[in-house]
């Protein structure tokens, strides 16, 4: 089975006495990964699930020593332990019981949990310092091309944005367009990729936003209502690329701006949504800025709702975009846009077919912020200078 990109970024860390946490959305790959990083560890090994009750119950103990003697017995083994647990968000207590383990017996622990926003609302700060932690997103394209064999592990392991500019030709563009039609249609889940029949990729995306409500919404949430978040999400879908009015999606729902706000939070913590801020060379008035809204995967989107070929192309391209660096737009008072700034030195526009205008009113308003790099990302292929395939992304 293919590895993720992230599985060689943690290898080096598995005799690092921190825990090492993995978050995501559920079918990413969370569970996948951390049993072929269980493959590598030597030592003694125990994996728990805590989907399972029965495996929470081994560490339902306030004498942390029994639980300790539990896992060596279950272990069969003295010495360095390691320790792994899927789904850390169904037991919060379990962060107390791991920071004493690390503390007092070396335990290395690994661990995944579906939920930022759950790690960080209802989680101690018992792991403060004593985790790595790391974001499992859906495959970004080139991760796409390696899981459907198109490149090597080494040609996408260490790519860069400038590799894809030197990559950038109309050869590259021909070779990859279909298969990124493909990436567009069904998104970067692991086993939506990985499935050939067309019919299957919907229904595995369809029960994976099945399980998103049957799980992390009714697990992970105090919400009473679960139709309104529903109904918020179906709201959201014609908004994608857009920049979001709280005020107005109140009123549509009926729900006070308070609640939409925590919705919003709870849907970008479990990774279902992601918000893009405004770009400024201000900290604080990035963070005050509106924001825009896009979906974490495409092939969820199109699942989800219908929306118009402009917004899914952009949608792919922010979450591109996205396994660089970070990510940010700018707007001047509804009278000049910038679709994407990558860490604050690349500009992007994103169109269907990109023509020079579009590149010129770019690169001046580039010019204005103080961004040094400008491209216009154009679904159709344009052999000008400044324009870039989102095949090479």
């Amino acid at each position: 089975m293919k590895k993720r990109l992230l599985y060689h970024k943690l290898i080096p860390y598995i005799h690092h006495k921190n825990a090492l946490l993995i978050t995501g959305m559920r079918q990413v790959g969370k569970t996948t990964l951390m049993r072929q990083v269980l493959e590598e560890v030597s030592e003694p090994k125990l994996w728990f699930d805590f989907d399972n009750p029965l495996d929470q119950k081994v560490f339902e103990d306030e004498d942390y020593k029994v639980i300790y003697k539990r896992l060596i017995d279950m272990g069969k083994k003295t010495g360095k332990l390691s320790v792994f647990i899927d789904e850390i968000q169904n037991f919060p207590q379990i962060t107390k019981v791991i920071k004493y383990l690390i503390d007092h017996h070396g335990v290395k622990f690994y661990l995944t949990g579906s939920s930022s926003f759950y790690l960080k609302n209802l989680f101690p700060e018992s792991l403060s310092g004593r985790k790595f932690l790391y974001e499992l997103p859906p495959l970004s394209f080139q991760e796409y091309l390696y899981f459907r064999n198109a490149v090597s592990l080494k040609e996408v392991q260490d790519f860069t944005l400038q590799d894809a500019i030197k990559k950038n030709s109309i050869f590259t563009h021909k070779a990859r367009v279909a298969e990124y039609e493909d990436f567009l249609t069904y998104g970067g889940f692991p086993e939506v990729v990985t499935t050939e029949d067309k019919d299957t990729k919907l229904m595995v995306l369809k029960n994976i936003f099945a399980s998103f409500f049957e799980k992390d919404i009714k697990l992970l949430s105090d919400y009473t209502d679960i139709r309104e978040l529903r109904d918020m999400i179906l709201l959201l879908v014609p908004r994608v690329g857009s920049m979001l009015d709280v005020t107005r999606l109140s009123s549509e729902l009926s729900i006070d701006r308070v609640k939409i706000y925590r919705f919003l939070e709870f849907l970008q913590g479990t990774f279902f949504i992601r918000l893009l801020p405004r770009f400024s060379r201000s900290i604080d008035r990035a963070v005050a800025g509106g924001k825009k809204v896009y979906f974490t995967d495409t092939g969820l989107l199109n699942v989800v709702g219908k929306i118009s070929e402009a917004q899914v192309f952009e949608n792919a391209v922010i979450h591109q975009l996205s396994s660089y660096d970070k990510v940010s737009f700018y707007n001047k008072r509804n009278t000049a846009e910038i679709d994407a700034v990558l860490d604050k030195h690349t500009a992007f526009e994103v169109k269907l077919t990109g023509t020079a205008q579009d590149f010129s009113k770019l690169t001046t308003l580039s010019s204005d912020l103080g961004i040094s790099q400008a491209f216009v990302i154009s679904k159709k292929f344009q052999e000008k200078q400044g324009f870039l395939s989102p095949v090479v992304l």
